[in-house]
């Protein structure tokens, strides 16, 4: 956690609502306080907040969580609005920017809206700005009934190739069983991400899923650790718990991930199987590809093979025909076509719009050898 440079924060409803009685505004200024100052440390920090519906339910006067999905949607739209104003004003009194992003699993399940996200919430960091994400459950019925914030924060972890994912949660960490149950029940101080012991002693794999619980928590550590972020399972009302843990205090339960960050991006895409096409380059790209590091520009493309999308992972073929590299198409086949051989101040001309400047960004590219 010391080391870690970009952070992904998952708070409860529980916590944010103060066990439902609308927001926290006490706690939710802690928690922006303590994001500020990671911030002017130089870390990147992505907020992931629950609490729409219950914040909802009280302005509408409800008492009681309703089970008519529309209704449901209802208390979301109504509740949205609150949570985002108090993050927005919390978040101002430091003097940090804030930006509502409401995703489901599905825009991070389609390898277009998938870049389209990311690119939007890498953008925000570049510019200082805080993003506070929450499910949109105003349009998405599945989400309401099965989904839960920590696997949102676990999918948003890999989205911007987090290196920590902390949640923020009503109890102190991990215990080898309900302590409460259990009077031998030992707390678990450090783990490895994704042990099936883990999930025995947080109640099984099938339990509690929808409506959150430790072992949704467990979940999303071992989501997490597939693209290398570590997660930290911690008491969201603990002093500062945030900056002790960006100072290398151990605090809560610390889940480790096995595989660096930059090694499971890389094997995800050496591993891709069903590559959509290719591009081919010439040798000056093929060179600052090979021996720089570069990112491929289309300036450097010579020609374009296959059909495929915005996100699909597809080869880079040097002028004799042999694969150097492969990665995410940032533009479709049909695009690129279009910009071979063209400079980036010529996109918008070509295309319409622009997007990114290059092809493939050194990010989402692997070298062959």
């Amino acid at each position: 956690m010391r080391d870690a440079r970009r952070i992904v924060v998952k708070v409860g409803s529980s916590l944010v609502t103060n066990e439902g009685r609308g927001l926290d505004q006490v706690a939710i200024g802690e928690w922006c306080r303590q994001l500020s100052v990671l911030v002017r440390e130089g870390r990147e920090v992505i907020m992931v907040s629950s609490g729409a519906i219950a914040e909802g339910m009280k302005r509408l006067g409800w008492s009681s969580r309703p089970h008519e999905i529309h209704e449901l949607q209802a208390a979301a739209a109504v509740g949205q609005m609150g949570l985002a104003q108090m993050y927005e004003t919390r978040l101002r009194e430091h003097d940090l920017g804030s930006a509502q992003v409401l995703l489901t699993h599905a825009d991070l399940a389609d390898r277009e809206r998938y870049l389209n996200a990311r690119s939007t919430l890498l953008t925000l960091l570049k510019l200082g700005v805080v993003p506070v994400i929450n499910e949109n459950d105003t349009v998405v019925n599945d989400e309401i009934k099965f989904g839960d914030n920590d696997t949102l924060g676990a999918l948003v972890a890999n989205l911007v190739e987090a290196d920590a994912l902390v949640i923020l949660t009503d109890q102190k960490g991990l215990y080898t069983a309900d302590p409460r149950k259990n009077p031998a029940a030992q707390f678990v101080h450090e783990a490895q991400a994704g042990d099936p012991a883990l999930e025995a002693m947080a109640g099984g794999a099938g339990s509690s899923i929808g409506r959150g619980g430790m072992i949704t928590k467990i979940l999303a550590a071992k989501r997490a650790a597939g693209s290398g972020a570590s997660t930290v399972i911690a008491w969201g009302r603990e002093p500062d718990a945030l900056l002790r843990l960006a100072q290398g205090e151990a605090i809560g339960t610390l889940l480790v991930a096995q595989t660096q960050k930059n090694q499971a991006r890389k094997q995800w895409m050496v591993d891709h199987l069903q590559l959509r096409g290719a591009v081919v380059v010439d040798a000056g790209a093929a060179a600052k590809l090979l021996e720089e590091g570069k990112s491929l520009l289309p300036i450097g493309m010579t020609a374009v093979e296959g059909d495929f999308s915005r996100g699909d992972v597809i080869a880079v073929r040097d002028e004799r025909g042999a694969e150097i590299a492969r990665g995410l198409a940032n533009y479709a086949s049909s695009e690129a076509r279009l910009l071979c051989r063209k400079p980036s101040s010529e996109f918008e001309k070509l295309l319409g719009y622009t997007a990114e400047p290059e092809m493939m960004h050194r990010d989402n590219l692997v070298l062959a050898r």
